[in-house]
């Protein structure tokens, strides 16, 4: 007689790197969006409808509390009321969510309040509390639907040393994320004997890119290294990736990223088929990333955070100062430019430093000329980075701005013709992604110079004099304004390029804001009123006339044949 098998089908489905981008409104702008977790809900919940609740496994992977003014409100300003995070993972009905590196940027205060009030699994098995020497989160968590035993293992990328201020994360350490994999899987093989495991991991997939001394993006190696994953779910590096990969065993794991923004899904289908004594004698699993754009948005959702919505804008809608005319980050690529030259004078203003360092953090963001509001300061500065004064020597300086232009700038020759550094070697208006993340762009104020696009990393940079018209001098030690990030080593423009060692950088902060250079910079502009777009041009790229032609080609490879004309 045959043996008879029972068959058991799940879902599991996950969002990451939200950013905060939960209705289908950008804020910054006011404009409609494709994505939004009000989409997601739709989506989730038309396959809760199919499948029922009970087949459907509902998880996020982190970085979901930075990035639009609808987390910024209810990080900092509405702290008296649940935050809308807490509430979106109740109405959602997520079972189990992964702490990323900008959750971990909000400060403890946000974090562990919402910790403190979510009744889900908050997971990162390899951030370590100090005082305890155990997870200073759950490290794992087991989800049983439709009689399938699934463990999901948190894990997050262990660089946030090297890019956040201490305070943000006193009291934790983080280890690497194959060490905490192995020694987790084993205790999950063992005390729960799961059907299958998952890895929530806010790291992407490319271990070669390292910060410092920490493997930033790990996720392929843990997949390839530490046997016992079924799926692992990626984050952190905005990339939408589908592949599989073989573990030491000859296992295959499935590995996931559905980028940022909640345009789209990773799901996983997953067919446990058991014996009669409920043995394991087959286990079919398929991954998709799946769009979610074309959804509309749940009318559930909208409805039961609509007063989170009428909140946000009312906030970002506050007139704030006027604007003379108007300021756009693309310029910025290309040269002096209005939007880095306010950045620039705010970040001078309000530290009291020699000189100032700053990147445009949006690739094109906009500051339109008439009234100023909330909003506009998310697209003049992204990221919660607080502002630090630091001590540099003019060498140092020097070294800094070329490593910086060395990630932006190629060398202009005869065969290559393009200024900016491409990820590819024919770059084209569809293919036109740069080599390196344009936040790692940063030029200086308070010192004229010139970048010779010729000339190799190391010879770049002519350093002509300070800006007040005193001679710079390579070896006096500078005050500094930087943000946070860069200051703790981030981007790798005072490590490797200024040649300063990581355990360094704290003994040369001078001082640090208390709250977001954002704040400061809002209370700035409320003090002043009025900016315009002025042009404090200290630097340029030469030779002037090879500039100026790679210049008009690469101005139109990023932002259209009409670029040129009519010049932000």
């Amino acid at each position: 007689m045959q043996a008879s098998t029972i068959e058991s089908h799940i879902k599991i489905i996950y969002t990451t790197d939200v950013h905060g981008s939960f209705f289908p409104t950008d804020y910054m702008t006011m404009q409609p969006v494709q994505g939004g977790l009000a989409r997601v809900a739709a989506a989730v919940d038309s396959l809760r409808d199919v499948h029922g609740d009970e087949k459907i496994i509902l998880l996020d992977n982190g970085d979901i509390l930075q990035g639009q003014p609808t987390v910024y409100f209810y990080n900092y300003i509405d702290t008296a009321n649940k935050h809308i995070v807490s509430d979106i993972y109740d109405i959602m009905r997520y079972d189990a969510v992964a702490m990323g590196n900008h959750d971990i940027e909000t400060g403890h205060p946000v974090y562990d309040r919402i910790r403190a009030t979510s009744s889900i699994p908050i997971l990162a098995a390899n951030i370590i509390d100090e005082n305890t020497g155990k997870p200073y989160f759950q490290p794992y968590t087991i989800i049983e639907k439709n009689g399938v035993k699934v463990a999901v293992l948190g894990l997050i990328t262990p660089a946030i040393p090297a890019w956040l201020p201490k305070n943000l994360w006193s009291g934790m350490k983080f280890e690497p994320m194959v060490e905490s994999a192995q020694r987790w899987i084993e205790e999950i093989k063992m005390k729960e004997n799961p059907d299958v495991i998952i890895g929530l991991f806010h790291s992407g997939h490319d271990n070669y890119k390292s910060t410092g001394e920490y493997i930033e993006n790990a996720s392929k190696m843990v997949a390839e290294k530490v046997p016992g994953f079924d799926a692992i779910f990626m984050g952190h590096d905005h990339q939408r990736y589908l592949a599989k990969v073989k573990n030491s065993e000859g296992g295959t794991v499935h590995l996931l990223n559905p980028a940022n923004n909640a345009m789209a899904v990773g799901i996983i289908d997953v067919s446990v088929m058991r014996d009669d004594a409920q043995h394991i004698v087959d286990k079919q699993i398929n991954s998709e990333i799946a769009d979610i754009t074309f959804f509309k948005p749940s009318d559930k959702f909208m409805e039961k955070l609509a007063y989170a919505d009428s909140a946000v804008k009312e906030f970002v809608t506050r007139k704030i100062g006027m604007a003379t005319g108007s300021f756009y980050s693309g310029d910025a690529y290309f040269g002096c430019s209005a939007f880095m030259s306010l950045l620039h004078r705010l970040q001078l203003t309000i530290s009291g430093a020699d000189i100032s360092f700053a990147a445009p953090l949006s690739f094109n963001a906009e500051i339109k000329e008439g009234d100023l509001h909330v909003s506009d300061m998310f697209s003049l500065y992204k990221y919660e980075n607080t502002l630090y004064t630091m001590r540099l020597t003019g060498q140092e300086i020097k070294d800094y701005l070329e490593e910086s232009y060395a990630l932006w700038t190629q060398m202009v020759n005869d065969k290559q013709k393009h200024l900016i550094y491409f990820a590819s070697c024919s770059p084209s208006p569809i293919d036109n992604r740069f080599k390196y993340p344009t936040y790692n762009f940063d030029s200086a104020a308070g010192i004229n110079y010139t970048v010779d696009i010729t000339k190799p990393k190391g010879e770049k940079i002519t350093i002509i004099s300070m800006s007040n018209g005193e001679p710079f001098e390579f070896d006096k030690t500078y005050t500094v304004a930087i943000n946070s990030y860069r200051g703790n080593g981030g981007g790798d423009l005072l490590t490797k390029g200024a040649g300063i060692s990581h355990d360094e950088l704290p003994n040369r902060v001078v001082n640090s804001t208390d709250k977001d250079l954002r704040y400061y910079l809002l209370k700035q502009i409320e003090k002043e009123q009025t900016i315009s777009p002025d042009i404090d041009c200290n630097w340029r790229f030469i030779p002037e006339d090879i500039a100026e032609k790679a210049i008009e080609t690469d101005r139109i490879l990023l932002f259209g044949p009409d670029s040129n004309k009519n010049q932000k």
